[in-house]
């Protein structure tokens, strides 16, 4: 047997060939130039410029830079002029289409309102996220209002809690403490004893590394390296579904649990690690979940997934960075910085430069830049990427890379809407033994970090959402629909002035008008020579009063041969 090949097969030519090709190139270049003879190539004459000894130089270089700029100033003036031509056809092209398009479908101010009334929400707007989340408190018995462990009060929102608590109909709020992960074990109790004063409050961490089942596992060589100090593992769900459970057999039916908190606090991966499976997407991204998403834990509960709550524009810039549905890829740098600038002013100092390993510095845009470059993050010429680090930071803050606490308030003071009966109403059909067994249970079992190594964080209060947008009435629809017809007929009022198509359209048709007249007059004179001369005296009347009508007061006392003596 021969040995198979293990080279592959060489690409050297034969001399002959490659004298061949070499050949064929110089004849083909030969050819070239002659033909580019013949043409006869004209190269483009180099200005000379003026010599240095001829008189007045400088003055004709002032005249040749005018005349370029006048020239600019032309070119720049022709094109305005452009532009504004193509923007009136595209108006009068747009206004004509809407006018077929209404009397095709035969709409009138009605159908107009009823169209913006009946107008689908995009998913991204502010109106689609609440309309959804109420939908989510509205269908469901109990409401889980999920708060970062870090910053619990920073993720109550009171509006929230009011709509829960005064919507009647028995239904009941708890609060779920998640990422207890990232806060020192004393700060967890001490929030814990706090909180359940006002509402029953379950401790929780939910899994990080949820695989999705109903996708196949792809084999890899490597392996993807994972945090050894942040498990995969669960905590807090034998304690949320017992407490489920027990308040579903007190009703005698199957219950519906909302979901429900500002971005980013861990409300989908709460329902995934109840469930076991990644049933809902899950994202470092604010805003993954935007609509309404049902999960069924088991025949008795199933769970209800809801958009995040809007932080209201009135809210602390601090709030607002750490709150707030920002789209990174969008926002403006300055909104960006003034969110980090409020983060950093809220935190010690020291720990910041112990955790980000930096020198110290002046203010934010210094912070940042000395964070780009240990981090390698530099454009062309070794600037720092500013923008880039920003968004990274954000995005730390929010998800769970960096370990922050803040110290619950000293004196409980109740807000208004939770008085003592709505209390002992909300903490109804609750087991409140078994619940505080069960969160020292997960506490005990729980990896914290040292108050060393994590940063205080002074807390800015309750964040302000908005739940409900208010929707116009009819009579204000039909209102704007109004003047908005109004405005349209105005636009086309002064469009049509403006056009002067339209005034020469207009010209010829009172000059065809005074013809026909004339016409008329000169036909009756032929056709009716028997007339008596009354008769003819009163048409001749007629016609003068209404030509004079026609002129103006500077042709009154001219001559006009054409119909004075015909």
């Amino acid at each position: 047997m021969k040995r198979p090949k293990l080279r592959k097969a060489s690409k050297r030519l034969t001399c002959h060939k490659r004298y061949k090709i070499q050949k064929k190139i110089r004849e083909h270049h030969r050819k070239v130039r002659k033909e580019a003879k013949k043409r006869g190539r004209k190269k483009p004459k180099k200005d000379p410029g003026v010599p240095s000894a001829a008189p007045f130089k400088e003055q004709l270089l002032r005249e040749a830079e005018q005349r370029k700029q006048r020239l600019e100033e032309l070119k720049q003036k022709q094109k305005l002029n452009r532009q504004k031509e193509h923007e009136k056809k595209r108006k009068l092209e747009a206004i004509k289409n809407a006018k077929i398009e209404e009397k095709a479908e035969g709409k009138g101010s009605s159908g107009k309102s009823k169209a913006k009334a009946n107008k689908r929400l995009d998913k991204n707007s502010k109106e689609s996220f609440c309309s959804e989340l109420k939908k989510v408190i509205e269908a469901s018995d109990v409401v889980l209002e999920v708060l970062d462990a870090r910053d619990p009060m920073g993720c109550r929102c009171p509006q929230l809690e009011e709509a829960v608590t005064c919507s009647g109909g028995g239904k009941k709020l708890v609060l779920v403490l998640n990422k207890i992960d990232l806060v020192p074990k004393e700060n967890l109790e001490k929030w814990l004893n706090y909180l359940k004063k006002e509402l029953p409050t379950v401790a929780f961490k939910s899994a990080t590394l949820m695989r999705d089942k109903t996708l196949q596992e792809q084999p890899t060589r490597r392996r993807a390296r994972v945090d050894a100090s942040r498990t995969s593992e669960c905590l807090g769900t034998k304690c949320l579904l017992k407490l489920l459970q027990e308040y579903g057999k007190t009703q005698n039916k199957a219950i519906q649990v909302g979901v429900v908190g500002f971005p980013n606090v861990g409300k989908s991966s709460i329902i995934n690690s109840l469930k076991g499976v990644r049933a809902c997407n899950v994202g470092l991204t604010r805003g993954v979940t935007k609509s309404m998403q049902i999960v069924h834990i088991d025949k008795q509960t199933k769970m209800l997934d809801s958009p995040s709550i809007i932080a209201d524009p009135s809210n602390s810039a601090l709030a607002l960075a750490l709150r707030s549905i920002i789209n990174t890829e969008e926002s403006d740098l300055a909104d960006l910085l003034e969110g980090i600038c409020a983060i950093l002013s809220h935190c010690n100092k020291q720990q910041v430069i112990m955790r980000y390993s930096i020198p110290d510095f002046e203010n934010t845009e210094e912070f940042l830049a000395l964070l780009a470059r240990k981090r390698g993050m530099l454009k062309k010429g070794g600037v720092p990427d500013i923008e880039n680090i920003t968004k990274v930071l954000l995005c730390d803050w929010t998800g769970a890379k960096i370990s922050y606490y803040s110290q619950p308030p000293e004196s409980q003071t109740l807000p208004p809407y939770l008085t003592e009966d709505k209390i002992a109403e909300m903490q109804e059909c609750f087991n409140f033994k078994n619940l505080e067994e069960e969160n020292n249970n997960t506490v005990q079992a729980l990896k914290c970090p040292s108050p060393a190594n994590s940063i205080i964080f002074q807390s800015a209060g309750m964040a302000n959402g908005t739940i409900v947008i208010e929707e116009a009435s009819e009579w204000e629809n039909l209102e704007t629909s109004k003047e908005e017809e109004e405005q349209e007929e105005e636009e086309d009022f002064t469009e049509s002035d403006d056009d002067p198509n339209n005034l020469e359209e207009e010209m010829d048709v009172e000059e065809k008008s005074r013809v026909q007249i004339t016409r008329k007059t000169g036909l009756e004179k032929q056709t009716s020579p028997t007339n008596s001369g009354k008769e003819i005296a009163e048409s001749e009347h007629s016609n003068s009063v209404l030509l004079n009508l026609d002129k103006t007061a500077d042709e009154d006392d001219a001559y006009d041969f054409n119909t004075d003596y015909v």
